[in-house]
């Protein structure tokens, strides 16, 4: 017993040590997901330890307060994403039918086949923009009557697990697909007019998440993040980012980007809202997004119900209200940061052998808004 304790003691402490290399390998990143797991192991085996061995030396008190710290540094990540931390958005204070906005996200799994179900929660839900990720041909046929009721559309069907159909009941000014990093991953960028006639720059991703069937590194989903995020930096029109990012938000790349960019989340202080893994209770970790501008407070935000995929769809309704931005603190980039992101972008580049034309043009568009 006393063995089986200190292999698993030892086991929590290093996946935690793990975590904290700033390295992309994927066997790295992968220790930024599971923090709530590894928080909870933890303290059941500490708490088992501590009751049932008794005749403890001075390695095993040494390892119990190692174990200890990780418990605390684990939490420590984890709390802004609780009711304990102040919130990072504000509830709406006066929200107008004319300056809200109201948006779905669903990652379909391309190969399920619970179609109607998801259009049902649709419905029900009769948001203003829905972004519907991992469609192929299949799914842009059986969710063709949003094309009647959501008229403008962009639609980027693949067969790769990496297509997007974007639908949307109010206009879409200058709507375009991109390929920022990876010439079969796109991306879309449009402008949603809103009733009252602002128009909101939204960014829809959903770059390869760091899995060695997909990308053995997190370089390219971390520059895709670096990209939109310098973008987006300094904009005085109002913005929204959302998409399945494959990753968490507490990790060190999500927060470098709501720096870069400086978006907000609004669930910061209100929960974790995960929505992957649908099927797997205990392995849930919050990888959909929604991050917006300081114009914008929060009316309404919830994880959907259960459709057969292995991600629940999310929805957030905002309110435009632009005084909110006296009140509201955006996070902020040091010199550090834009390094960090300067080098994320030049590191992608330099592993691809032949750079595709997208990727030059985003990377263009970078070097642009760092200068």
């Amino acid at each position: 017993m006393d063995v089986l304790f200190t292999i698993a003691e030892l086991a929590a402490i290093a996946s935690t040590l793990v975590s904290l290399v700033r390295s992309d390998a994927w066997w790295i990143r992968i220790f930024d997901f599971p923090r709530i797991q590894i928080a909870a192991i933890s303290t059941l085996t500490l708490a088992g330890d501590l009751a049932f061995r008794t005749d403890a030396g001075l390695s095993a008190h040494i390892i119990r307060a190692a174990l200890a710290l990780c418990i605390l540094y684990q939490a420590y990540k984890i709390r802004p994403y609780t009711i304990f931390a102040r919130k990072q958005v504000e509830r709406a204070k006066q929200p107008r039918n004319e300056s809200t906005l109201s948006l779905l996200l669903a990652n379909v799994k391309m190969d399920n086949r619970n179609s109607a179900l998801l259009r049902q929660i649709i419905t029900e839900a009769n948001p203003d923009v829905i972004l519907i990720v991992e469609a192929d041909e299949w799914w842009q046929t059986e969710l063709r009557r949003f094309a009647t009721t959501h008229p403008f559309t962009v639609q980027q069907p693949q067969g790769n697990t990496y297509g997007m159909l974007l639908y949307s009941r109010l206009e879409l000014v200058g709507p375009e697909v991109r390929f920022l990093i990876e010439d079969d991953v796109p991306s879309i960028r449009a402008a949603v007019k809103l009733p009252a006639g602002i128009e909101v720059e939204l960014h829809c991703l959903h770059p390869k998440p760091p899995v060695p069937q997909e990308n053995t590194q997190s370089t390219e989903r971390d520059a895709e993040l670096m990209v939109v995020g310098k973008e987006n930096k300094g904009k005085e029109r109002p913005v929204v980012v959302m998409g399945d990012l494959n990753d968490v938000a507490w990790s060190h790349t999500t927060l470098l980007f709501q720096k870069i960019s400086r978006l907000v989340d609004p669930r910061i202080g209100r929960g974790l809202y995960n929505s992957f893994h649908a099927e797997y209770f205990f392995l849930r970790f919050p990888l959909d997004h929604f991050f917006h501008s300081t114009h914008f407070r929060l009316i309404e935000l919830k994880r959907l119900a259960y459709f057969g995929s292995d991600h629940f769809p999310m929805y957030i309704r905002l309110s435009y209200e632009p005084e909110a931005q006296r009140q509201q603190k955006a996070p902020e980039a040091r010199r550090s940061d834009e390094t960090q992101a300067t080098a994320k972008i030049n590191e992608a580049s330099n592993q691809r052998s032949t750079v595709a034309p997208p990727f030059e043009r985003a990377h263009r568009l970078f070097l642009q808004a760092h200068d």
